[in-house]
């Protein structure tokens, strides 16, 4: 048997002459769909269907000249509309069930009378078993994208992506597209970001710098600050900084239009120069005052300062954070604290009169009205909210973070704000969430480098171990190419 007719399946055809003939039909399995074993060069049995009369007449010539000879496989993933044509007629041929009448064949042509044509299209759709009919399906609709794609272009093929150093950087390009970066991408960043080098001279590269935020100004992170990112840390102050640039330039309604998250740079400040809350500063005997702190009045978007209906100051202070809920229509003021439900001691009480009075003054200097008048603009009251909040002694950073996203003014009913606490897992991943948000986000000027150097590293631990922040990393662990 030569190699030609190694790939010939026989089927049986009435004519006058006989009640059955055997009719062989060419068919080509492409060389895509072919496996590369030993086998593939042994001739393939015939197919033989039994009938009432087995005759091998000579192949017709017509239908030698209508089978279609397919190219070989192209190079590509996707095959051509020809291949995909192939694997349809043999899932439609496979689909055939052999019926129980021992006088008919067990495989048809279609080669039927008109009157027997619906009867037998039906017989035969009722025996196709379920995955068969979706494959067919599934192959029809492929069929018909490829014949479309190829009318508009014969040269054209699709374009294949190929991802180098471990995940592609097209995938952080889109604006607001975190979540679809891949976690072990995420890992990696956040490993590349918060880990600290040490050189033969026990020097570290804390102080190097790593992020450029391009706002209202330059905002620049240190390697420290994105180190306080890990296990068990207090977070830095420019890191929820850099998170409060990050949401104020997302294109959502809600921070375009209805909330503005003020960073806390002059707030923290303010509170170093009056630690216990004073108005009179101690060593210069001056009140505060905006001016004071030019370094970081650029980075304050003024139009949304004073535009916007409520304003999110995070607080720090002591290594505690919590956050201000500013209602500039009303003027009225809210406390959400992650680990209190009401001002733990009378310092802290001193200290809420003074970050009032210091929100009242920003917003004064940014073009709005101020929360009070005259001398009750230092007696602002900002009563507590009862609110689930965090489980360690050093997440209050993360649920500030996460409360600028999340929070919504109009659900506060009598003093509360009902909601689904995460779980510690989850509070954990924050962690290196926000390392990727900030490294990788659209504002930092250095983002192409972040997204290099973060995809060379090759992980030695398990990624569920990674992302534990109670996991601690060392030289030992990551490799860089």
């Amino acid at each position: 048997m030569t190699p030609t007719d190694s790939n010939m399946m026989v089927v049986r055809e009435q004519t006058p002459s006989e009640a059955l003939a055997i009719v062989p039909i060419q068919f080509f399995v492409p060389a895509s769909q072919q496996t590369t074993t030993d086998a593939d060069f042994e001739p393939t049995p015939m197919l033989q269907i039994e009938g009432a009369r087995e005759t091998t007449p000579e192949t017709p010539k017509q239908l030698q000249e209508t089978t279609p000879n397919l190219p070989p496989a192209p190079t590509k993933i996707h095959p051509d509309a020809e291949d995909a044509a192939a694997l349809l007629m043999m899932a439609r041929t496979a689909s055939y069930v052999p019926k129980t009448d021992p006088g008919m064949p067990s495989f048809s042509l279609g080669l039927t009378d008109s009157s027997q044509e619906g009867a037998s299209t039906q017989d035969t759709e009722r025996e196709k078993s379920p995955e068969t009919a979706t494959m067919l399906e599934q192959l029809d609709s492929l069929v018909q994208k490829l014949a479309s794609s190829a009318s508009k272009g014969k040269d054209e093929s699709p374009q294949i992506q190929r991802e180098t150093g471990g995940e592609s950087s097209a995938k952080v390009e889109t604006p607001g597209g975190i979540n679809q970066i891949p976690d072990d991408m995420k890992q990696k960043c956040y490993i590349w970001g918060t880990r600290l080098k040490e050189n033969a001279k026990g020097d570290t590269d804390e102080y190097e710098e790593i992020c450029t935020l391009i706002g209202q100004g330059e905002y620049i992170l240190m390697r420290t600050h994105l180190a306080s990112l890990q296990a068990k840390s207090d977070i830095e102050s420019q890191i929820v900084s850099a998170i409060c640039l990050i949401l104020n330039q997302k294109k959502e309604k809600r921070f375009q239009a209805q909330i503005y998250c003020l960073p806390p740079d002059i707030v923290s400040m303010a509170l170093s120069d009056h630690p216990r809350g004073e108005f009179i500063f101690p060593k210069t005997n001056k009140e505060f005052r905006v001016e004071a702190y030019p370094s970081f009045i650029h980075f304050i978007d003024r139009k949304k300062l004073s535009s916007h209906p409520y304003i999110f100051a995070p607080v720090c202070h002591s290594g505690h954070w919590w956050l201000w809920l500013i209602n500039t229509r009303k003027r009225k003021c809210q406390i959400l604290d992650p680990l209190h439900k009401k001002a733990p001691s009378d310092e802290r009480k001193d200290i809420n009169k003074f970050t009032g009075y210091v929100f009242s003054r920003l917003i004064t200097y940014a073009g709005g009205k101020p929360l009070e008048k005259g001398e009750k603009e230092k007696e602002i009251k900002a009563p507590y909210v009862k609110i689930s909040g965090q489980k360690t002694s050093y997440d209050c950073a993360i649920y500030v973070m996460k409360w600028l996203e999340l929070i919504k003014p109009e659900n506060f009913k009598k003093g509360k704000y009902e909601w689904d606490n995460w779980t510690q897992e989850e509070v954990d991943h924050y962690r290196v969430e926000y390392a990727s948000r900030i490294l990788f986000s659209e504002m930092n000027k250095q983002r192409d480098r972040a997204i290099r150097e973060s995809s060379v590293i090759r992980l030695s631990k398990p990624s569920s171990v990674l992302l534990s922040p109670f996991c601690q990393i060392n030289s030992a662990d990551i490799e860089t190419g």
